[in-house]
């Protein structure tokens, strides 16, 4: 729940407005109060999409739907003005989390499951019996209460052979809750069973923890679903053994081999579904509590200086030699103006005259690993995070000054905890940057998540971490994810090499990491109109490239991808290579990225190009790298390692959500999580801005990079998209 916007309107159609509850692509949810004083969740759609005559029949049939829908579990609509400039359309308001939200706590038992499935069920046997089809159930759909769950947005639910209104082609729903039949876009009209197959994967991720098809690149996960079995391994032990045969049963490639919604849940009912209130676990009842309590105390309405739009920032210049000396170039003059030491720091009005208030310290926390297996990535934060609050509290006048305190996990989930839980416990960290490992940054995510405190991660893949933005809603990744590494390399064959016949060597020792790889260049090669691609397996308990490499080169490729993560084993390949006089693109990806790359392919290794999703400021053009790379030397006597300039824009990422706040005297953590997504930054490294749909995804299309291996060392190319 945030505050209200200047540019709310105060009432809608006889509601009076109270807060925000959410805000997507299509449009914005309010907690509204209706005339009778009952609470409503109240769906406006955007002006954009209402001018728009498909939309506008799409939102009429979603009340003419949602209408007719009278279950227990599901959300009756209250009232609707589907002609009005901004259509908007009131539903009873649920106070409690989506499923979404509360597995951040982890899995449910396995008595809440069967209760789970034995309401919802239900709740899809009425639809069904209506003669609909809802196409969209996923865990961001279905929000609990403590007398049970209800099944929310059929936005893109449609009667029984109703047309699309969707571009040709497009696929409708969630993926890793779509059944094959909707991955297929020429699979016909969806009915009943996706409904069940999409419940199935609901049921099987609150039991387990685990989707079923697993996370990362959407297309993957489509993939997975339409060709490998699901992930369903010891379900059996956590929910009964015949709910664990029914939801196998339910994720049945074959429409017909699923059951139906009444036969699942008479068969939850069975088990032990009574429908009675206590089938929350304890936390979860504890978020439920404190989301009704929150509703009952909606947040004021924002001032305009607090709720202004999408702040940029772009990285400063270097402050004068005059300023730096006088405030002393360290964060420490920063904490010790947080007390007495603060009289001296005095604000300016608008006319530039002091006034007695001082200004305000805000203090950012760092958590990272600094004395443990990764203490180099961490050192690089700090470094780099030191420098950018430097650099801030040097220039002349800053509404506000920045402090830093740095806490050490090693890079070990226990002490991750412990770091986490004095961060937010102090009352003075509004954002926190970090943990620099993927199993410390797991480890906390809730902690930082139920705190309302921002924390962004600058290296940890969020896909090896397991972290949703969705799942997670203060969690602010800076870098791209995994899933994302392909479109660099397949960007560069494209448009630099022109590769049209392209040879990919699978290195399954990877595992699943080497098959999206493959799978992905060859569903869509480079030069995807006219190209083409083909896999060539390497065993994993072998280190001889030789077949491999000869099998690859018989279908005369033009380039050839190394498909691995092995940095020894990229070595092997690119000097099998070698000796078979191949000369064409070489291409690899970062995780092999490696000095032992380097030294095991020798002479080999000159012309492969990896992608990373990092820079190298001091080889990068622009001035800001530059100034970055020059004040980095003078501060550490060597050149900015890596992940330093992340760090660094991490931090002005943070600074330029905090300018929205100007001089107030104190903020808090879910005020700056909000401005943070709202919030952009021209940094040393990349330019960070979010999409505007609510997803708090970070705008990828800048956010990798290429090198080249030449004469022992990899040198920086540049921005993907800019390499020529």
């Amino acid at each position: 729940m945030r505050a209200l916007r200047p540019e709310d309107p105060e009432s809608l159609g006889g509601h009076r407005l109270l807060a925000r509850l959410g805000s997507g692509g299509m449009g914005t949810v309010y907690l509204a109060r209706a005339a009778d004083g009952r609470p409503v969740a109240l769906k406006v759609i955007r002006a954009e999409y209402a001018a728009d005559p498909a939309f506008r029949a799409r939102f009429r049939r979603e009340v003419h739907l949602a209408g007719r829908l009278t279950g227990a579990w599901v959300v009756p609509v209250t009232a609707a003005d589907t002609e009005a400039a901004a259509p908007w359309l009131a539903t009873a308001f649920v106070s409690g989390p989506s499923l979404a939200e509360a597995m951040a706590s982890g899995a449910l038992p396995g008595s809440t499951v069967v209760e789970l499935g034995a309401r919802l069920a239900r709740a899809l046997a009425e639809v069904h019996a209506a003669g609909l089809v809802h196409r969209d159930v996923k865990p961001g759909n279905i929000l609990l209460a403590l007398d049970g769950p209800r099944l929310i947005d059929f936005g893109i639910a449609q009667g029984a052979g109703a047309t699309v209104l969707t571009a040709p082609g497009a696929v409708i729903g969630t993926p890793g809750y779509l059944a094959p039949e909707q991955a297929r876009t020429s699979g016909g009209e969806p009915a009943a069973p996706v409904d069940v197959f999409a419940l199935g994967c609901v049921l099987a991720y609150a039991a387990t923890g685990r989707r079923p098809f697993g996370t990362g690149d959407p297309g993957a996960v489509l993939y997975r679903t339409v060709h490998e079995e699901p992930d369903l391994g010891g379900l059996g032990t956590l929910v009964p053994p015949e709910l664990a045969e029914a939801i196998a049963g339910c994720l049945a490639k074959q429409p017909g081999r699923r059951p139906t919604a009444a036969g699942l849940r008479e068969l939850c009912e069975a088990l032990g579904g009574s429908g009675g209130d206590e089938w929350l676990p304890p936390e979860v009842v504890r978020l439920v509590a404190d989301r009704s309590a929150r509703a009952l105390d909606p947040p004021p309405r924002l001032p305009p200086t607090a709720a202004a739009g999408t702040t940029t920032v772009a990285a400063g210049p270097r402050p004068t030699r005059r300023r730096a000396l006088m405030i002393g170039g360290s964060v420490a003059a920063a904490v010790a103006a947080s007390g007495a030491a603060a009289a001296g720091l005095l604000r300016r009005d608008p006319g530039g005259q002091r006034t007695d208030r001082p200004v305000p310290t805000r203090t950012i926390g760092l958590q990272a690993d600094l004395s443990g297996s990764d203490k180099a990535i961490g050192t690089a934060q700090e470094r780099g995070a030191r420098i950018a609050i430097e650099r801030h509290n040097a220039r002349e006048g800053v509404p506000f000054r920045l402090a830093l305190t740095v806490q050490d996990d090693r890079g070990e989930a226990g002490r991750a905890v412990t770091a986490a839980r004095r961060l937010v416990g102090n009352p003075a960290v509004c954002a926190v940057i970090g943990p620099s490992g993927a199993a410390a940054a797991k480890a906390v995510a809730r902690q930082y998540t139920e705190k309302s405190m921002p924390f962004l991660l600058v290296s940890p893949d969020p896909d090896e971490a397991g972290l949703e933005t969705s799942a997670f809603r203060t969690l602010c990744t800076v870098r791209a994810p995994a899933s994302y590494r392909v479109f660099p390399v397949l960007s560069y064959l494209t448009r630099v090499a022109d590769s049209r016949r392209t040879a990919v060597i699978e290195d399954t020792a990877a595992g699943a990491t080497a098959r999206g790889l493959s799978r992905n260049l060859r569903e869509s090669p480079p030069n995807s109109d006219e190209g083409t691609a083909s896999v060539h397996e390497m065993a994993a308990d072998s280190g001889d490239f030789t077949r491999v490499v000869d099998e690859a080169l018989d279908t005369k490729p033009q380039a050839v991808v190394f498909a691995g993560t092995s940095a020894t084993r990229a070595a092997a390949c690119a000097r099998a290579l070698a000796e078979a006089g191949f000369t064409g693109a070489r291409t690899g990806f970062e995780p092999a990225m490696r000095p032992e790359f380097l030294k095991a392919a020798g002479g080999a290794a000159d012309g492969w190009v990896f992608e990373a999703p990092y820079t190298e400021p001091r080889s990068a053009a622009t001035k800001a790298a530059r100034t970055f790379t020059a004040d980095y030397r003078a501060r550490y006597g060597t050149a900015p390692a890596r992940w330093s300039a992340e760090a660094h824009d991490a931090v002005g990422l943070i600074a330029a959500a905090l300018d929205g706040f100007g001089s107030r005297d104190s903020v808090q953590p879910g005020e700056v999580a909000e401005r943070v997504f709202r919030s952009s930054y021209e940094g040393v490294a990349k330019p960070l801005r979010f999409q505007t749909d609510g997803t708090h995804m970070l705008q990828l299309e800048a956010s990798a990079f290429l090198y080249r291996a030449e004469k022992g060392a990899f040198r920086y190319l540049g921005r993907y998209d800019q390499v020529k």
